[in-house]
């Protein structure tokens, strides 16, 4: 089955080769989709036959966005933390254990309500690709049996064992570690693609997340690294060495980590939804983009310190935010976040690649970040399926 998208006032590539500028934008555009990939883009008066039509009447259309770093498997929420954020108590980190315990005691059909019910939530908000995190489990069994629902909603999930100590582990940091380079790794691997540690005071050092990584590597999943967010450390210099393809938050920064980044193939993903959760400073987008560093943007959804899996919001908090034009804000939420992924099926709208796209309820691209808080996703599709 073959769909022809006509009458696209302003159409959003990624492909400079297509159009103008980085976004490769077409104006009175069209777009086939056929056998879930894109087939055919160029002028609305040159469109080939299909089998299908949808006229978006002048309406902008932008690639699926890819969200590529949510924690979306846990039970409960963190709305009494947040509370308490909001009237002047710091954020530390160290409420991700009350999620824990809430997740250990959830059943699965509850975990896969939930996950399902956010899932949902991020597509009518034009998400197509998504990762998701484990993290919330902390044992053998609810790591495996969080990575295997979440393998259920998406192929790019990851193994983060190594999110924070658990209690029972307190003051026993080096056992925790050799469970879950060992037996929780042996068990999660199979359901994950990614493995990820937060190198972070109060979470793991940097010897630590190293042998975590290394592990990982060892058990045929590559690197991701929670870095730098609460403040200057390790974690960005560690994913650079083990050849991570991504290192997320990098809220702070030194010279000597933006001219690692920019000599690597790692990407730096930006979480500005935790910034705004928690009151922190947010992330320089602006060095990091003059640097030549490859930026994304994901939403970081997850209960306690950035529960949102809205990524036009996260698209008007960057340009608000952290110095980004819209363009570029567009951009790492869409072709960033598949590279943040190491995926170059997604995030764009050339020839050959999924036809995953948003018809935005606007004429320009440039209103995700102009109308903020505004639902502007009018449709979706999927592989060229409507949502």
């Amino acid at each position: 089955m073959s769909v022809l998208v006509t009458n696209i006032g302003e159409l959003v590539t990624n492909d400079p080769a297509l159009g103008e500028g980085p976004l490769g934008i077409l104006t009175d555009a069209a777009l086939v989709a056929e056998e879930g990939r894109v087939a055919w883009v160029g002028p609305s008066t040159r469109a080939p036959a299909a089998d299908y039509g949808l006229d978006v009447a002048g309406a902008a259309v932008i690639p699926g966005f890819v969200d590529s770093h949510t924690h979306l498997v846990f039970a409960g929420d963190r709305v009494d933390e947040f509370e308490a954020r909001m009237r002047g108590v710091p954020y530390t980190g160290g409420g991700i254990v009350t999620t824990v315990a809430a997740t250990r005691t959830a059943d699965d059909a509850t975990l896969r309500a939930n996950l399902a019910r956010l899932v949902i939530e991020a597509r009518r908000q034009g998400t197509t690709t998504i990762e998701i995190k484990s993290g919330y489990g902390l044992t053998v069994a609810d790591e495996e049996r969080s990575l295997r629902l979440a393998r259920e909603a998406t192929p790019e999930t990851t193994f983060l064992g190594a999110h924070v100590v658990p209690p029972e582990y307190a003051g026993r940091t080096e056992e925790y570690v050799a469970l879950v380079t060992g037996p929780m790794l042996a068990a999660a691997a199979p359901h994950a693609r990614w493995v990820d540690v937060f190198c972070e005071r109060g979470a793991f050092d940097v010897d630590a997340a190293r042998t975590v990584l290394r592990a990982g590597l060892a058990a045929g999943l590559t690197p991701r690294v929670h870095a730098n967010q609460l403040g200057p450390g390790p974690g960005v210099a560690l994913a650079v060495e083990v050849g991570a393809a991504s290192a997320d938050h990098c809220t702070h920064l030194s010279g000597q980590d933006i001219d690692a980044l920019a000599g690597s193939d790692t990407v730096a993903t930006l979480l500005p939804g935790a910034e705004f959760s928690t009151r922190s400073p947010y992330p320089d987008a602006r060095r990091l983009l003059d640097a030549g560093v490859t930026v994304a943007l994901a939403s970081d959804a997850n209960p306690g310190s950035s529960y949102t899996t809205s990524m036009p919001f996260c698209i008007a908090l960057a340009v608000r935010e952290m110095r980004m034009t819209p363009g570029e804000a567009l951009w790492a939420a869409t072709a960033g976040g598949a590279a943040a992924l190491r995926r170059d099926d997604v995030g764009r709208l050339t020839p050959g690649a999924r036809a995953d796209l948003a018809v935005l309820d606007a004429p320009s691209y440039r209103h995700l970040a102009y109308r903020p808080g505004v639902p502007l996703i009018r449709t979706v599709l999927i592989g060229g399926e409507p949502l």
